[in-house]
Parts: C-alpha cells; structure tokens; sequence
C-alpha cells in the first residue's frame, strides 16, 4: 500500500469508496482555498471569481494572510450568488486544502456536506467527506515546478463543479497571457492535468451545478482600486504615501494609472513625509491625497491637523485595520472612528465620510475631492480592510454621474485688478478665495500658527475668536452637501440597524434572515460619519424602538458617537459588535438582535 507522499500522480484519495452521486444544483456557493503563503490560494480564488463573473453570478471575494511573504498559514474565499452579496457566506461549500493546517482553521466554518478537495501529496486529509489527488507531483513531475499545483486544482474544481470548458481556459488564458507564452502554456498544460485527474473518479464528475446568473456586465474589483480610479476620475493629480497594509494597492494602482493624466506619485521615506508632501501640493491648487492605515494615520495626524488650520483641501483614505500599534497588519477592523472624530490636539473642521460599497469607493472619492477642494479642509475616507482589499462584482463605473466641481480660483487676472489678498479673507461661509501659491501677482502667507487674514501670525483673542468660528463653522455651513444615508427595508419596521463601511453586505443578508422569521428591520447606511448628521439620525430614532448599531470595535465607537451628539435616544441604542479580526457573517448581526427582540438565541 503506497503513502500519500509516494502514491501514483494519477491515483486519487477519496474518504470512502468512489460513488456516482446525483448532481446538487447550487444557487450560492462559497469555495475557501487554504494552504502556507506562497501556495497561490490567492490565485485559485481570483480565477475561480472570473469564472463565476463570466457565469452571470455576484461575487464576493475575502482574505485570511499572514504579515509575511511567505510561510504561515492563509486561506482566501469566494461567494458565487445569483443574488447580490457582500458577505462572506455562513458556511463554505467546498475547501481546497493544500495542507492539514487549512482544513483544521476552517473546519468550523464548513457546512455539514461540505466536500475537502486536498492535495495529497504530502498528507491524507483528516476530514470525513474529502477527495486528494496529487496536484503537486502532477504538475511537479510534468512542468519541473510544483506551484502550478493551484492551477491543476482549479481544474479539478472546474469538473467538480461542472463547468463549462471553454469558459474556464478562458479564464486562464485572460490571467496568464501577459506573462508571456511560457507561463500561459504551462497553466494550460496544468489545468489539463487537474481536470484529468478529477474526471478519472466518478463521483468527482459534476457533483454539483451551478444555476446561471443574470448579472452580466459587472467588473469584479477591490474598494482600493476603486479609489484609485475615483481620484485620477475625479481630478486627482498629486498622491504620497507611503507603503502599509491594506492601503498600499491605491498607491500601487495610482503609480499605474496616475502618470497617464498628468499626475505625480511619490513614495515618501515614511507618513510624515508623505502627508507633508500633500499638504504642500495642496498649496499649489493641485488635487492631492494619500492613503494609509493605523500606525500611519498616528503619525500623519500632526500634519493633517496643519491641512486644517491652514485650510487646505487635501483627502486622507484611511484603510483600518486591527490596532493599536501594529495590531494585526491583514487583518479587518473598524476601530479608528473615535481616534479621526476627536483628531489631533486643538480644534479643527475635517469631515470624515465612508463608503459603503466597492461601487461607493469609486464615487465617493470624487465626492470627497470636490468637499475637500470646495471648503478647504481635510476629508478622510473612512474604508476599512474588508471593504479595501475583499473583491466583489459592481456596475462599470459610469462616467456621466461623475461631476468634478472645481472652486473658482484666483486668476492672474483677478489677481492684477486687486487692491490687496488676503488668503484667510472672512466671508459668510467660512471659504475664503483660493489663489495657489504661483499665482502672479500675489504673494501668500499659509501657516499652522494662528493667524489673520493676511496669514500674519495673530495671539489677538478678537482675531482668535473670528478665525475659530470661521474654521468651525464649515461644519454647519456644508451640512447639506455631504453624502447622505441609504435607506433599506420596510420604512415601517420598528427595528433599526446602523452601519457603515463593509458591514452594510452582512447587515443586508442578516435583514434578509430575520424577514424570513417574520421580524421586519430597516437599515440606515451612514456614509458621513462626522460631522454626526443629528438631523438625518433624529427621525430614524423616532420611527423605531430599538436601533442596532453594528461595528468592529470592543467600544462601539459609532454608538458613542451618536450618544454624545444625541443622548435623547441613549435607551434606544445597541451595539452588535465583532473585534475578532474577521469580517461578520449574517448570522452573527441576526443572532444578538433576534435575541434581543425576542429574548431567546432560537
């Protein structure tokens, strides 16, 4: 009897004997793929989520890495739906475990009848219901490389699953052909090998069917790609930052598609540098931003509290992630609210706005542009890792709802009729006329010290006073133009859910629950998070009697936010709250508040 290490590469492992089962015919799947860092489980999950875009479905995309290039244990997900979600599904159908390691992690997180498709190279699976075959010594045997083995286990799948051929050497040929021939032919000549293989079980072949979606058309993108090309979209021509996880695509994807437009991207030597940089370029009348995490965001704070009392439009994206200090670089969090709210000593107008969406990423950075530019403040984009780095099929971004709206600036020939300038002038809403630094005929003064209106450095407590309501009076002034909140479900409901960022796809799913038991729910979406939108918030809390607010924080941070704005609604308010590093699933935002309603776990 041979071992799995030392078996015939054709021979597969199966749990108990091969048997023909009946085809079960699925309208949402989810596939987790797990091995070490450096198996390519991120690259069986992004082909897999091209074929199902291909097939109509909504996709929906998660990670689970490790802070190392290589090594430990990651595993990575994709939800196939011909529903809309953003979530990751409550169970996974199918687990693609390249070691003992991923099957053991995730165990939990399988539905009874989930299948274990393993490599069974090196281990026998210790799970009831698996299937090996030898993908590494397959491919390694045949091509000399056992990397390929990811793409053989996506043949195998593709049998499993029954899909259609063509579409899934489609699907190879569009990930691989830009890394030349060599690279395409060994994928294809490993794809074979992994659909051999699984055909030569029986009860491998189409196990399951996929139903075929009506959701063509979409592009299957991340909320920081989706940001990056809001900026170059929305007139974004300056860009610093420096490298940190999970913001550092929308710097990579900018030093992409930047240069194309004009544009400047530099990688300063650390955040200090890099928020100075935009602060600088603002000057110029240039549209700048950065994008960091946590441990950046401390250190940017000094400096983006400079952007404020200097009035300068500049857009920080903020990617959160599990703090504080270094916390867990990959992993999801929303815990960076309190921090942005209450940021940098002393008083100063920012607005912080989050997107609820991969779509709303795109659009809302133009929107928050416009805000920055339009009052001369700085504007944080409140994302968090779920929503930045978890890919999910939207509508291609539709250029006629785009409206770029630039101030009117200072020009040289308004500048020459002018008896004098004054860069801080006082004017009933708190914005003063912009003439970038260049501009001929005028000379400014911008500084982080108090200052008059000329920018003259000021200690005068009736200078002081003016300054301080002109500053802080943006926050009022601008109220009707910052986003406002979505609406879903019953406008009768009389319970309510709050949430913002990433947690909107698992509160939809866990609404859709609760409807199902006969508990009718609504959610307000908020997508501007301060200055708190009390006038919005006041009549949601009037038409229910109970309001969830769910986040990713031990504090309940958004919770707090609106107590110390409206403390009027402090019974009506709970917290469902995860801070486990993971994105929530339905089931976990359904549980507490069916418990809550009804007194019982059901």
């Amino acid at each position: 009897m041979t071992t799995p290490a030392t078996q015939a590469p054709s021979q597969a492992v199966e749990a108990s004997p091969a048997q023909r089962r009946a085809t079960t015919e699925l309208s949402d799947v989810s596939v987790i793929v797990g091995g070490q860092g450096g198996d390519g489980t991120l690259t069986v999950v992004d082909l897999l989520g091209r074929y199902f875009r291909k097939r109509g479905l909504y996709v929906y995309t998660s990670r689970n890495t490790l802070s190392r290039i290589r090594g430990g244990h990651a595993d990575a997900s994709v939800r196939a739906c011909r529903d809309p979600r953003a979530a990751i599904k409550a169970k996974a159908d199918l687990l693609l475990a390249f070691d003992q390691e991923a099957i053991d992690v995730v165990r939990t997180d399988l539905d009874p009848d989930a299948l274990v498709l393993y490599d069974s190279t090196a281990f026998k699976a210790d799970y009831p219901n698996s299937l090996g075959f030898p993908f590494a010594t397959l491919v390694g045997g045949q091509l000399g490389q056992p990397i390929y083995k990811n793409t053989a286990a996506y043949g195998a799948i593709s049998v499993l699953m029954g899909f259609d051929d063509a579409v899934v050497r489609q699907v190879i040929e569009e990930r691989f052909k830009r890394r030349g021939a060599d690279a395409l032919d060994k994928n294809l000549k490993a794809l074979e090998m992994g659909r051999q293989a699984a055909l030569s079980v029986p009860s491998a072949v189409n196990r399951w069917s996929l139903v075929e979606g009506d959701a063509h058309n979409l592009i299957l993108t991340t909320g920081n790609q989706a940001t990056a090309l809001g900026f170059v979209v929305g007139g974004g021509r300056f860009f610093a930052g420096y490298p940190i996880t999970p913001a550092t695509e929308i710097m990579e994807y900018l030093m992409r598609y930047l240069p194309n437009y004009h544009g400047v991207v530099r990688q300063g030597e650390d955040e200090l540098a890099s928020i100075n940089m935009v602060v600088g370029a603002a000057t110029t009348g240039a549209r700048a931003m950065t994008s960091t995490s946590g441990p950046g965001l401390s250190l940017m704070t000094e400096g983006i509290g400079h952007a404020g009392t200097a009035e300068l439009g500049i857009l920080i994206a903020d990617c959160q992630r599990v703090g504080p200090s270094t916390g867990q670089p990959t992993r999801h969090e929303q815990s960076d609210l309190a921090h942005l709210a209450h940021l940098g000593h002393g008083e100063f107008p920012k607005f912080i706005l989050s997107p609820g969406s991969t779509e709303d990423c795109f659009y809302m950075t133009i929107d928050a542009l416009n805000l920055a530019e339009k009052w001369r403040l700085p504007v944080i984009l409140l994302m968090d890792q779920a929503l930045c780095q978890n890919a999910a099929t939207v509508p291609a971004f539709d250029l006629s709802k785009v409206k770029v709206e630039r101030p009117s600036l200072v020009t040289p020939e308004q500048a020459a009729k002018l008896a004098e300038y004054r860069y801080y002038a006082f004017s009933p809403n708190g914005i003063s006329p912009f003439a970038p630094v260049g501009t001929p005929g005028v000379t400014s003064q911008i500084t982080g010290n108090e200052h008059d209106e000329w920018g003259h450095v000021s200690v005068n407590p009736v200078n002081r006073n003016k300054m301080m309501e002109k500053r802080m009076g943006k926050l009022v002034q601008a109220r009707d133009e910052l986003p406002r909140p979505r609406y879903f479900g019953r406008k009768d409901a009389r319970i309510g859910l709050i949430g913002y960022g990433s947690t909107s796809g698992p509160i939809l799913e866990a609404m859709d629950l609760l409807d199902a038991e006969g508990l009718a729910t609504k959610y307000l979406q908020a997508r501007t998070l301060f200055p708190v939108q009390t006038e919005i918030l006041s009549p949601f809390f009037d038409s229910v009697d109970l309001a969830f607010v769910v986040e990713h924080n031990y504090t309940g941070q958004l919770a707090r936010l609106i107590r110390e704005e409206l403390p009027q609604y402090y019974a009506k308010l709970r917290s469902v709250l995860k801070y486990d590093g993971f994105s929530f699933r339905a089931p976990e935002i359904a549980g507490p508040i069916r418990e809550a309603v009804h007194g019982s776990k059901r």
